[in-house]
């Protein structure tokens, strides 16, 4: 999108970050591969040309009331993956190919704000041509992987970089009236990433989209970009929801954990987060089973205390429906006790 949005990412250190959506360096590929001159440079420099005349016709531009954004087509009925937070809560769209300059008119199919997921339909379009999806959970941390998209409206960019890391846990905030979404086992790669680019595709190089660009990191000191740290959805989950979007219309199931309660932060007297507050616990849910109560203050989920609201939704990220935790709380005005709660599942949309 072009309006930039500050995101906090939550993975083994603490950054801030903003939308990600796109790829930053229009250059060739071959400014930036070392040894090309050897035959082996010459042989990856080759197999990063052919995956990218395999995979640009399948990315997308997407034009919203609310801003500019990418996708990949998945199927050949037009339907298109990209970010909830492309899409927002618009139903319309103007969608350009990568092949030419005509637009085409596109409307939304579903959303699912909790993994940042969307999914529209194109109208109208000649047949197209829908990305090979891979399997993400084949990854290992220093795969080379290429991100393509349309940062700052720059049709058809391509970077290169590696996966950095696997499985991270990393929140962002609201997005107008949309709920913040944490994205979970997020790939961490080191491919520039821009506003733009959110919904595009990273790919390795058999050419198969193996995670949705989303997010990219901001050096919280100094401001800007932080160089070489970007956030991609899995294709995993993304293959998984806009499957279940396409077949229904909505999310069906989730997969992710859920306590069953409506909580916010509870600070002290200066102001600083010290818990999190029960607001309300939903009739039979996992909570109210375990004996959670309006009024309580949750303060560690295991053994990590959590003081904000929003760290209690990025650890039930980090856990599957069915699976044991243990929560500690205060009911005030008595002292800790701890209970063990079976999670059940978040909402579908």
């Amino acid at each position: 999108m072009r309006a930039q949005r500050v995101l906090a990412v939550l993975a083994t250190l603490v950054v801030v970050l903003l939308t990600a959506e796109g790829c930053t360096n229009s250059a060739s590929t071959r400014d930036v591969i070392p040894g090309s001159n050897d035959a082996a440079g010459h042989a990856l420099e080759q197999n990063f040309t052919q995956v990218v005349h395999t995979t640009l016709p399948s990315i997308v531009e997407i034009v919203s009331p609310s801003g500019l954004g990418s996708g990949v087509i998945f199927d050949n009925n037009g339907d298109v993956v990209t970010n909830a937070h492309v899409v927002g809560n618009s139903a319309s769209f103007q969608v350009r190919l990568s092949s030419g300059t005509r637009q085409f008119r596109a409307t939304l199919l579903g959303s699912y704000p909790p993994d940042d997921l969307a999914v529209i339909r194109i109208q109208g379009a000649p047949p197209l041509k829908p990305a090979k999806f891979g399997r993400s959970s084949t990854l290992e941390v220093g795969d080379i992987v290429l991100a393509m998209g349309n940062p700052f409206g720059l049709d058809a960019t391509v970077t290169n970089g590696l996966v950095s890391a696997l499985d991270r846990t990393v929140a962002e905030p609201p997005n107008g009236d949309l709920p913040g979404a944490v994205l979970r086992q997020a790939i961490q790669t080191s491919a520039p990433i821009n506003p733009g680019n959110s919904g595009g595709a990273l790919v390795n190089l058999n050419g198969e989209v193996i995670g949705i660009p989303t997010l990219a990191a901001v050096n919280p000191e100094l401001g800007g970009s932080a160089p070489g740290i970007g956030f991609a959805i899995p294709s995993d989950i993304a293959t998984d929801l806009a499957t279940q979007i396409v077949a229904n219309g909505r999310v069906v199931d989730s997969r992710r954990a859920a306590l069953g309660v409506s909580v916010s932060t509870v600070t002290d007297e200066a102001g600083t987060p010290v818990g999190v507050g029960v607001r309300d616990v939903a009739p039979g849910g996992p909570a109210a089973k375990a004996g959670l109560r309006n009024g309580d203050v949750i303060i560690k989920v295991g053994d990590t205390s959590v003081a904000a609201a929003q760290q209690l939704q990025e650890m039930l990220a980090q856990h599957k429906p069915n699976e044991t935790v243990q929560i500690t709380f205060i009911r005030p005005p008595g002292q800790a006790q701890t209970i063990a709660i079976v999670l059940g599942e978040l909402p579908a949309s």
